[in-house]
């Protein structure tokens, strides 16, 4: 399973992504591709993506939470970075001690 979060979607990705997901919520996708699609979907968006377009992509994969999350584009407005670590995919917010920051 595939799921897309995504903002500023120009309208030729959006209809683009229609073809494979369904669209529940405004800018939201979700979907189940094979590998093959899957890479082509991803290439097809970073060939046609602008600056302002974002995607949180998060997918099924071997490991062992079960999924992978990828970010493409500006890290947003909220501050929230993207950072692994042990192996575990997580969403940083801010820190305390901004001197104490694992990356």
């Amino acid at each position: 399973m595939t799921v897309l979060v995504c903002n500023d979607v120009p309208p030729a990705i959006r209809g683009h992504l229609k073809r494979w997901f369904i669209e529940p919520k405004p800018n939201v996708f979700i979907g189940t591709l094979n590998v093959r699609t899957h890479r082509k979907v991803m290439d097809f968006i970073l060939r046609n993506a602008t600056k302002e377009f974002g995607l949180l992509v998060i997918s099924s994969a071997p490991n062992c939470q079960g999924y992978q999350v990828e970010r493409i584009g500006p890290e947003g407005k909220l501050g929230r970075i993207g950072i692994e670590l042990s192996g575990i995919p997580l969403i940083a917010e801010s820190w305390i001690d901004p001197d104490n920051q694992p990356f």
